[in-house]
């Protein structure tokens, strides 16, 4: 049976602060959340259109370069990402839209990083916003979860 809810990660975790999405996701895996199911992957393609199929919502999770924590809807569009091998959230519901029908609810979870340098660690903003972006989806989950489940 497929979850309601996917969390797709997106980032490279050799890469610093790039490495937020899949820090994220390793968080939910970890507290197993009824309904709602983690994937992680470098870049969102294609191909990740197929993985929404059955979902009510899915939740996109990538560092970004701006300051703290910003969770926004997201609707189908196509652009000019569409046409190489990394597609925005927007790209990969647009994929879905014109595939299988209407996508599932959609949403961007950008957590703020500032060091994205190959080899480097999380720094220690990166690693602020990341407990602020778990408050922050815990929140927005309906029924809300409790942050101290996501630690």
């Amino acid at each position: 049976m497929t979850a309601p809810l996917l969390v797709l990660g997106v980032g490279n975790p050799s890469r610093g602060d790039d490495a937020l999405g899949p820090l994220f996701v390793e968080r939910l895996e970890r507290a197993a959340l009824p309904g709602v199911e983690v994937l992680t992957d470098f870049q969102l393609q294609i191909e990740h259109a197929m993985d929404l199929i059955g979902r009510a919502r899915v939740v996109f999770v990538d560092a970004a370069l701006e300051r703290g924590v910003r969770l926004e809807r997201v609707e189908p569009r196509a652009d000019a990402a569409a046409q190489t091998h990394a597609l925005s959230p927007a790209a990969v519901l647009e994929v879905f839209r014109q595939v299988v029908g209407q996508p599932p609810e959609a949403f961007v979870l950008a957590i703020g990083g500032e060091s994205f340098e190959l080899g480097e660690g999380l720094s220690a903003t990166a690693a602020s916003n990341l407990e602020e972006a778990l408050g922050v989806f815990a929140q927005s989950m309906s029924p809300p979860v409790h942050q101290t489940d996501l630690l």
